[in-house]
């Protein structure tokens, strides 16, 4: 999952380096369209954890017909729930960048772009919950494969739709979304190959699970949906109070979100993966294992950021160099970069214990955490630092926001699983 997340992120921050080609406009127009590309993630996200939490914990009390019905559910209605998603979005496309601080001239840039890019991520989100289902049936090979072909098709895609070759002129920054939305329905075309050589999907008996597994789904999509949508609406915020600072500053901020997916991999690779594992657990009632788990990703998750965060940070000049087109986004950037980076370490313990948290029963709880660390410390430290500081105090009060929240979130944590636990069933109660 590691790869395939490394690849699946790549492909975006590729996409971004092609467009900071193309100018800084094209690359503030683009980084307008992050707060909104992460909405619809955490929507898919929210609904995922929650199937894969019902299905592993369904084959962990032996109820395969009852997994087998909830894997054709999430594709069924996923699928309409992302469709009534992008159609609202593409509809409110002109107040949301109004308010966002996009002005007519890259509200226009956006226009052109935005079409096939909901497209887009309608297909992607079809391509994920198909992966929610393979890992909760324990298969993480396939997922990864696939991430990193459609990685590898985008990348060869990329040059060819945004800037054309030969005679055929290219679509500038619409190409960039036509290549990733190619390169997700080729995936989604494997993806299907393989689901239907399963029997993980189920005809009969849909709409009597779906009145009884409704509740239950909601119990955990809800909280966490939330808890994938407060993101979100804090970079929303955050991108309004970077606009404030100039058109290089949104360019460099968009550069810096997309460098932070890439460098939390490894995190959100085990958020993808432990939480299945945790719901078989959770399921059994292993709770000895559990412990065990959550010792070992907190573990890896601060020494691999943190190594990588200071590896980063020592390299932010060239890295700059080698995403950025302007002399001033660069600058800007491996500020950023300085700051953010190593801070990472901090927030992947918190996006490990919410994750976490939706596998085991507490989906609430990990939604208030989640919400803690947004609007009680990044979103705070964020706006003082950047009145009091520009940039420099904006990137060096979201870094002790992340901070903050990953103190916070492993202290609940040691607080939960310190208590005494009882065997849960299959419901989406607290534990």
């Amino acid at each position: 999952m590691a790869i395939g997340v490394l690849a699946l992120l790549g492909f975006q921050l590729v996409d971004s380096a092609f467009i900071a080609r193309l100018g800084t406009a094209p690359l503030a127009a683009q980084s307008f369209t992050f707060p909104l590309s992460f909405l619809i993630i955490g929507v898919q996200v929210g609904m995922g954890i929650a199937i894969a939490a019902l299905i592993s914990r369904a084959m962990g009390a032996g109820e395969a017909l009852q997994a087998r019905r909830l894997g054709s559910l999430v594709l069924l209605v996923g699928m309409s729930v992302m469709a009534c998603l992008t159609l609202l979005l593409w509809a409110l496309q002109t107040p949301i960048f109004t308010r966002l601080g996009a002005d007519a001239a890259t509200r226009e840039l956006i226009r052109g772009y935005w079409a096939p890019q909901l497209l887009a991520a309608w297909v992607g989100a079809l391509l994920y919950f198909g992966y929610s289902l393979f890992r909760a049936h324990g298969d993480t090979r396939l997922p990864g494969k696939l991430m990193v072909m459609t990685s590898f098709i985008n990348l060869l895609l990329d040059p060819l739709l945004i800037f054309g070759l030969g005679p055929w002129p290219g679509l500038g920054l619409p190409g960039a979304a036509w290549a990733t939305t190619i390169a997700f329905a080729v995936g989604a075309v494997v993806l299907g190959q393989r689901l239907s050589r399963t029997d993980w999907l189920a005809r009969r008996g849909l709409s009597a699970e779906l009145r009884r597994s409704a509740p239950v789904f909601a119990g955990i999509a809800g909280p966490a949906m939330i808890s994938q949508l407060m993101p979100p609406l804090a970079a929303m915020l955050a991108i309004s109070t970077v606009a404030a600072l100039g058109e290089s500053a949104v360019a460099a901020w968009g550069l810096a979100s997309r460098l932070e997916t890439l460098s939390l991999m490894v995190v959100l690779a085990m958020t993808m993966s432990l939480p299945p594992w945790l719901g078989r657990c959770y399921g059994g009632g292993d709770w000895a294992q559990i412990h065990r788990l959550m010792r070992l990703a907190l573990r890896v998750v601060v020494v691999w950021q943190l190594a990588l965060g200071l590896l980063m940070a020592l390299a932010s000049s060239g890295v700059a160099q080698l995403l950025a087109g302007s002399p001033e986004v660069r600058d800007e950037l491996a500020l950023l970069i300085r700051f953010l980076l190593p801070s990472y370490a901090a927030l992947g313990v918190c996006m490990i214990v919410v994750s976490a948290g939706n596998a085991l029963g507490w989906p609430m709880r990990a939604m208030l955490m989640s919400g803690a660390r947004l609007f009680a410390f990044y979103l705070p430290c964020l706006w003082l630092g950047s009145r009091l500081g520009g940039l420099t105090g904006l990137a060096a009060g979201a870094a002790l926001g992340n901070l903050m929240a990953g103190v916070a979130s492993w202290l609940v944590l040691r607080r939960i699983l310190a208590s005494p636990h009882r065997r849960p069933a299959l419901s989406a109660g607290e534990g």
